[in-house]
């Protein structure tokens, strides 16, 4: 299922959005997709009340397409998972996944304005698979499949200040990679029966239809079920949270390619999980 939230910011619905191409409301099971509607099999429901044809078609034509989740609980992320990103960056590929965190209202539209930083002249994109948490973990046994605990998969787009992020004293990834609007997600999270298999995901990025990014999960240094199982040994994980995974080559921090501008558009795709179009505008 692809589950979806249209409308105004703020103002956003729960739909589903079918395989016959046609928008169904879900307003008559839950608010709008929270942590509450992960923790108690909202999706689980919504398939059931769309198989036993409860579920309205709505129009959703010329509404603005929101971020997927609603004020998720924590938003964590996990950086240079790929060794090509690592290499670029100018580290080795971490012995164990390096944690770092975005603040959760740096969610945004796939299709709204990203903001740059006032003074920033070194702000990046970075194409991720983001995994939506369904169930509480904490301390993952060697015989528990992480994946069980996984709700769905998203579009996601780590927007970093590099500036902020690696030349400030002491190292500050959060405060670089927390603005407003510097994670643009979705368009849907495809809940995880759809893809059984996270890791031969294609990830895609443009910037000014010039391609930045061409890789495949595949390439992770740690899949998506051992980031899983490695985060719930340090922490909890609480239905709603998102995770992002880490981002392949080809972004501007490498000196390949020159830092996003006012007036730049940045376009994501990943397979089976739609696209993003943003354009930079200066806050």
């Amino acid at each position: 299922m692809r589950l979806q939230r249209v409308g105004a910011v703020g103002a956003e619905r729960p739909v589903l959005l079918g395989t016959d191409g046609h928008h169904y409301d879900l307003s008559g099971l839950t608010d709008d997709l929270t942590p509450e509607f992960f923790r108690d099999g909202g999706p689980a429901r919504v398939a059931r009340a769309h198989a036993a044809g409860e579920l309205f078609r709505i129009d959703v034509a010329g509404q603005r397409v929101g971020a997927p989740l609603a004020r998720p609980g924590a938003v964590l992320c996990i950086g240079q998972n790929y060794a090509a990103h690592a290499a670029e960056s100018g580290a080795k590929p971490p012995a164990e996944p390096i944690l770092f965190y975005k603040g959760p209202n740096a969610l945004a539209g796939p299709e709204d304005d990203v903001l740059i930083p006032r003074g920033s002249e070194r702000t990046d994109w970075e194409v991720e698979l983001g995994v939506v948490i369904g169930k509480r973990a904490r301390y993952l046994g060697p015989d528990e499949d992480p994946l069980d605990y996984v709700a769905g998969y998203v579009l996601s787009n780590d927007v970093s200040e590099r500036t902020v992020q690696l030349d400030a004293p002491g190292g500050q990834w959060s405060k670089g990679k927390s603005s407003e609007t510097f994670n643009p997600l979705g368009p849907w999270v495809l809940t995880a029966e759809e893809l059984p298999v996270p890791q031969a995901v294609r990830l895609r990025s443009w910037v000014n239809g010039e391609t930045r990014q061409d890789s495949s999960t595949a390439d992770m240094v740690f899949s998506v079920a051992e980031i899983v199982r490695h985060l719930s040994q340090y922490l909890v994980l609480e239905p709603g949270d998102l995770v992002n995974t880490g981002t392949p080559e080809g972004v501007a921090l490498s000196g390949r390619f020159p830092y996003l501008r006012a007036g730049d558009v940045m376009e994501l795709e990943a397979e089976g999980l739609g696209r993003h179009r943003n354009r930079l505008v200066q806050a």
